[in-house]
C-alpha cells in the first residue's frame, strides 16, 4: 500500500511531538518533519528519539525554504537545502521537499537544478521539488519563484504534487500530476476552493480533485509517499485537531486502494 503519512506543519501551533504522537495513535505510516519556527524540527538527533520513542518513522523532510524560515540553519539557502538533505540521511527518510528558488535568490536560481541533481546523486535522497502558487493583486499574479511556479519547466528528477498550492493557483491538479509523470515521487494531500491563498483544507471539504488524484496513483504504481498537510491552526480543542487529522487520514486511506 502507499504510505501515508502526516506532515508535522499539520499540527501547527503545536510541536512536532504532537506530529509523533498523533501519527502513532492514529495509524499513519509516517510524518515528514516541516522545518521552521518549531525548535523540535529543527534539531536532528531530538528528531530520531521522537521517531524510536513513538515508533513513527520519518518519510520526508521538508527543507526550511519558506519567508518565516530564511534564517533557520544558516541565512544561504543552498546551505539550508543541503542540511536538510543531511537531517533526511540521519532519519532514513527517503524524501526532502524544496520550493523553487524565490526571485530575488538568483545566484542560487541559477545554480538549483545542478545542485539538486548533485545532491541526489551523491546522498541517495529524492530531491523532491514542489509545485508552487502565485500572489493575485485584482486580475494581476505575480510569481515570486524563478523560474516559475511550476517546476516541470525546468525538468527536475523528482517533484512533489501539493493540492493546496494547486487550488490557489487555478492550476490543474490531475494535468499536472501527468507532466510530472515518473517523477512523481512525493503528495501534499489538502484541498482549497480556488482562494488566493494557502488553505491546507482536509481533502475532501473543496474544489480540488484529491479521490481522483489518489486513484491515479495507484493506477500508475506510484512508489513515493502521500502526505496530509492540513492546516489546524484554528483547531480550538485538541479533539477538534486531532478529528480533522483523523478524517484526512481516513479519505486517504478509503482512496488509496485497487479496485
Amino acid at each position: 500500500m502507499i504510505p501515508v503519512g502526516l506532515s508535522t506543519a499539520s499540527v501547527w501551533p503545536r510541536t512536532a511531538s504532537t506530529a509523533f504522537a498523533l501519527a502513532a495513535s492514529l495509524g499513519y505510516d509516517g510524518v515528514e518533519v516541516m522545518v521552521w519556527a518549531d525548535p523540535l524540527s529543527q534539531d536532528v538527533p531530538a528528531l530520531a528519539r521522537q521517531s524510536r520513542r513513538s515508533g513513527v518513522p520519518v518519510l520526508a523532510v521538508h527543507a526550511p525554504c519558506l519567508l518565516v524560515t530564511q534564517r533557520i540553519w544558516s541565512p544561504d539557502p543552498e546551505v539550508r537545502l543541503r542540511r536538510a538533505v543531511e537531517a533526511a540521511q540521519d532519519l532514513g527518510a527517503p524524501t526532502v521537499v524544496v520550493h523553487p528558488p524565490f526571485r530575488w535568490q538568483r545566484g542560487y536560481a541559477e545554480r538549483f537544478a545542478d545542485l539538486v541533481a548533485a545532491l541526489e546523486d551523491g546522498s541517495g535522497v529524492a530531491v523532491a521539488v514542489e509545485n508552487m502558487f502565485p500572489v493575485r493583486r485584482g486580475s494581476v499574479e505575480i510569481s515570486a519563484f524563478r523560474p516559475s511556479i511550476d517546476p516541470t519547466e525546468v525538468g527536475h528528477r523528482n517533484y512533489t504534487l501539493d493540492l493546496s498550492h494547486t487550488s490557489a493557483a487555478h492550476v490543474d491538479a490531475l494535468a499536472l500530476a501527468e507532466r510530472m509523470g515518473a517523477g512523481l515521487r512525493h503528495v501534499h494531500l489538502a484541498d482549497g476552493t480556488g482562494l488566493a491563498k494557502d488553505e491546507h483544507l482536509v481533502p475532501g471539504r473543496g474544489g480540488q480533485p484529491c479521490a481522483q488524484v489518489c486513484r491515479r496513483l495507484v493506477e500508475t504504481g506510484f512508489a513515493g509517499q502521500v502526505v496530509v498537510e492540513i492546516s489546524t491552526r484554528r483547531a480550538r480543542t485538541s479533539g477538534q485537531r486531532e478529528a480533522d487529522i483523523a478524517a484526512a487520514l481516513r479519505f486517504a486511506r478509503s482512496h488509496l486502494v485497487g479496485e
